[in-house]
């Protein structure tokens, strides 16, 4: 019997691209993206909002000026590296993300850890990181990192705020606790100037991620809620948000996931019943954000689930102003 190995070949290959590919609801095939792929688009994210510099510690103070106007102050005279004073060149990187659209494609949510563990939305003056090593060694610091921070970028002062340090989990989840009094009694913030001159000063003393935040409040009995990717989609390559109404300065995240079901959740239960919000899917495809929006009121254990049919593709840019657009 003979053996046709071109028709084998062909079968082997056309295999292999469906294998490659998703179907959605409406029986289209559609290449989903790679837990690789879905990094690196929020890692370059990340980069866009990065501002590197170079400091020479024995100078003491140095001083900048971010992108958005924050000023920073770091005295090199209180940089340690292995527990010795720093001496020569410092290589400092610094963050800054302020809105729900930058907060989307970078991940940088705005989720506060409970007294309990359980997290809930909070509301933002801005999420800083702030980091410095020498030739590749991290460093630490003795004494107070200080940022001077325009109330302006988050609508303006709220004397409620305080300081939170952020940690990233495994899944690349940002979870913030609420930084504990200053050993002194002193406060670690203040809000001083009035109307468009009103500055938040921030004062810490280790590196990473430092949030001015306080947690949101509504009344309204709480819920859970689930949501379902398209087809192809889990927790590896995609993201599933929560923009709050009325919050401009918030994201928070669907940050468990179902296996069994293909669904996101939030189960923590305090999503308010009746809230007014929009349920954003995100992923990466071929470089570009994929993404699609849904608006939606809080019932008691909606479940919401998302199509391919119903994504759109679109640069960084164009998904943080669909983000920033939102009411």
């Amino acid at each position: 019997m003979k053996t046709n190995f071109k028709n084998i070949g062909l079968v082997i290959l056309t295999s292999l691209a469906i294998m490659s590919c998703s179907t959605d609801d409406s029986g289209t095939q559609n290449q989903t993206a790679t837990v690789a792929e879905f990094k690196a688009i929020r890692q370059t994210a990340m980069d866009n909002v990065t501002e590197n510099f170079t400091f020479n510690a024995e100078d003491g103070f140095f001083t900048f000026t971010s992108a958005k106007g924050v000023q920073v102050k770091i005295n090199g005279a209180c940089l340690t590296k292995n527990g010795n004073p720093v001496t020569g060149q410092v290589q400092l990187e610094y963050s800054e993300v302020f809105d729900g659209g930058t907060m989307l494609v970078t991940n940088k949510t705005t989720m506060g850890k409970l007294p309990n563990g359980d997290k809930t939305l909070i509301i933002t003056g801005g999420e800083f990181y702030v980091n410095a090593q020498q030739n590749g060694v991290q460093l630490d610091i003795t004494c107070n990192i200080q940022l001077i921070i325009p109330a302006a970028l988050t609508g303006g002062g709220d004397n409620n705020m305080s300081l939170w340090d952020g940690m990233i989990d495994e899944n690349g989840n940002l979870t913030w606790d609420q930084q504990a009094q200053a050993p002194n009694g002193a406060n670690n913030l203040f809000l001083e100037g009035t109307g468009g001159n009103t500055n938040y000063y921030a004062f810490f003393n280790s590196f990473g991620w430092t949030n001015v935040d306080r947690f949101y409040s509504d009344p309204r009995p709480k819920t859970t809620i689930l949501a379902q990717a398209p087809t192809g989609y889990d927790f590896g390559n995609s993201a599933i948000y929560l923009h709050y109404d009325g919050e401009a300065n918030a994201l928070a995240n669907l940050d468990t996931y179902l296996s069994t079901s293909n669904q996101f959740t939030e189960h923590y239960g305090q999503i308010p019943i009746g809230l007014e919000c929009h349920i954003i899917f995100a992923t990466e495809e071929n470089g570009h954000w994929k993404y699609a929006i849904k608006a939606a009121t809080i019932a008691a254990n909606d479940v919401y689930i998302f199509t391919n049919a119903e994504t759109t593709v679109g640069s960084e840019a164009q998904l943080i102003a669909a983000i920033n657009a939102l009411p």
